[in-house]
C-alpha cells in the first residue's frame, strides 16, 4: 500500500509549508511499518508521502510511541454529555434506559457546557470523525464550530404502531433543522433499538433511508432477545412503567436481530452497535441475507458495555466470522470518558492482549472511516488524505499500556 521512495526528499524542504513526523512506530491505517519511516504532510495535514529517514532531510519532529491516523468514533451521544456520573454503573440495560429517559433533561447552560467540554476531550485525544446519535437539535451549534467531522444519525423511536407516523415526522423535523443549520455534515434517520421501534416505524424508516447509512443499538442485553422470542423479560416492566401499550406486539420466535434486520431492504449500510448478545446463528443469518445491503459493521463500545451490563461483546466470535469491527465510546451517561484509546486499552485487557494492536488500530481508523463512508479523507496515511496525525505514547513491546495517552499532532 505504501512505498518508501529511494530518492532524496528535496521537493518538500520548506519548513514553513511542510511537516515531517517520525516515531518509534508508524501505523498507516493498515499496518505498523518497521524501519526508519518519516511521514510528510503539508501544514494543513494533507498526506504527501511516507519516506525513509535518510532521504527526509532536516527538521524532522521525533517522538516516542506510535504515529497513527486520527481516530474514528463510530458511536457517541454528544447531547447526553451532561449526564456524566448521573446513572450509576451495573444497573443492567433496562434500568439504565429508564434512568436516562427520566433524568436526561437539564438546563440549556448545563447541557451546552457539558457538550463543549466533551467535544474538546474528543478532539484533544485524537478523534477526527464521529457517528453521533441525535434526538434533539441541542448539539448543532457545537458541531458548527467543531474541527471534528460529525455524521449525524437522527434517532427515531416509538414502539406503538398507532404513533409511528407522528414519531417519524417529529424526527424528520429534527433532521430538517440539522440540514438547514449544519449542512456540511451527512445526516440520516436511524432506528434507536429493536425494543423501541414498532413494525410500522421500521417500515417507514426503510422507505426513507434507501441507499443511506443507518445505525441501531443491537442486542445490548439478553432481555431484547427474550422480548422478540417469547414476549417475556425485563422490557415488559419498562413498558408498564412508562404506560406503553404493547398489546399489538407479536413475538417472532426469533432473536431480536433476526426479527428487525429483514425490514431494511433498500441497500442500506448498517452499523450495529454493542452486539453484546449476538451469537453464531445471528451472524450466519446476516451472512445469508446481507446481499440486499451494501455493508454491515459491528461497533464495539467496550467501556459502556462494562458500565451497564458488566459484559463484553463476543469479539472472538466476530473475528472468527471475519466481521468488520469498529469502535465507539457511547455517551457520558454510560462511560467514564469519551476517548477511543481508552476503549482500545479495555479491549486489550478484556481479551488478555490476544488481539494484535495493528488489528485493533485498524478498527479505530480505516474500518471506522469506511463504516462512516469517510474513507476518502480519513482513516489512513494515503496521499491527498487529511486523516489527522495522532501520537500514542508510553508503548511497551509494540502494545499500548495503562499509562498510554493519545495526543493530536494535527
Amino acid at each position: 500500500m505504501f512505498s518508501i521512495t529511494g530518492g532524496k526528499f528535496t521537493l518538500y524542504q520548506s519548513i514553513i509549508l511542510y511537516r515531517k513526523f517520525k516515531a518509534t512506530h508508524l501505523f498507516t491505517g493498515y499496518e505498523i511499518l518497521t524501519g526508519n519511516n518519516v511521514l510528510i504532510t503539508n501544514e494543513a495535514g494533507t498526506i504527501i508521502e511516507i519516506i525513509d529517514e535518510k532521504d527526509a532531510g532536516d527538521n524532522i519532529e521525533t517522538f516516542s510511541g506510535i504515529l497513527t491516523p486520527g481516530l474514528i468514533n463510530c458511536h457517541c451521544h454528544l447531547e447526553l454529555s451532561h449526564m456524566k456520573g448521573i446513572v450509576p454503573t451495573k444497573t443492567g440495560l433496562v434500568e439504565f434506559v429508564q434512568q436516562v429517559m427520566s433524568k436526561r433533561n437539564g438546563s440549556e447552560e448545563i447541557k451546552f457546557a457539558a457538550m463543549q467540554n466533551a467535544e474538546q476531550e474528543l478532539y484533544n485525544s485524537g478523534t477526527v470523525a464521529i457517528g453521533d446519535i441525535c434526538n434533539t437539535t441541542d448539539s448543532i451549534f457545537i458541531k458548527q464550530k467543531s474541527k471534528i467531522h460529525f455524521q449525524n444519525f437522527i434517532e427515531v423511536s416509538g414502539f406503538v404502531d398507532a404513533a409511528a407516523e407522528k414519531r417519524f415526522n417529529d424526527a424528520k423535523k429534527v433532521q430538517d433543522e440539522f440540514e438547514i443549520r449544519n449542512s456540511k455534515f451527512k445526516i440520516s434517520l436511524s432506528p434507536h433499538a429493536p425494543y423501541s421501534v414498532s413494525k410500522t416505524l421500521f417500515q417507514l424508516l426503510n422507505n426513507e433511508t434507501k441507499d443511506q447509512l443507518i445505525t441501531i443499538h443491537n442486542q445490548e442485553c439478553a432481555a431484547e432477545d427474550e422480548l422478540y422470542k417469547t414476549k417475556t423479560g425485563d422490557f415488559l416492566n419498562l413498558y408498564k412503567n412508562f404506560g406503553i401499550d404493547i398489546s399489538g406486539f407479536e413475538p417472532t420466535g426469533r432473536s431480536s436481530l433476526q426479527s428487525w434486520f429483514p425490514y431494511f431492504t433498500n441497500n442500506q449500510s448498517v452499523i450495529l452497535v454493542h452486539n453484546t448478545f449476538i451469537n453464531q446463528d445471528d451472524i450466519e443469518f446476516l451472512q445469508t441475507t446481507n446481499d440486499q445491503r451494501s455493508t454491515t459493521n459491528f461497533c464495539i463500545c467496550a467501556n459502556a458495555n462494562l458500565y451497564i451490563e458488566q459484559k463484553m461483546p463476543p469479539i472472538d466470535l466476530l473475528r472468527k466470522n471475519n466481521c468488520t469491527i469498529v469502535i465507539g465510546t457511547d455517551s457520558y451517561a454510560s462511560n467514564w470518558q469519551l476517548n477511543i484509546l481508552e476503549e482500545i486499552k479495555t479491549i486489550q485487557q478484556q481479551t488478555s492482549n490476544t488481539i494484535p494492536l495493528q488489528e485493533i488500530l485498524q478498527w479505530a481508523t480505516i474500518n471506522g472511516a469506511k463504516a462512516l463512508q469517510l474513507q476518502e479523507k480519513f482513516g489512513s496515511f494515503e496521499k491527498e488524505k487529511q486523516p489527522g496525525v495522532v501520537l500514542i505514547d508510553e508503548i511497551k513491546e509494540s502494545n499500548v499500556t495503562s499509562s498510554s495517552s493519545a495526543k493530536r499532532l494535527i
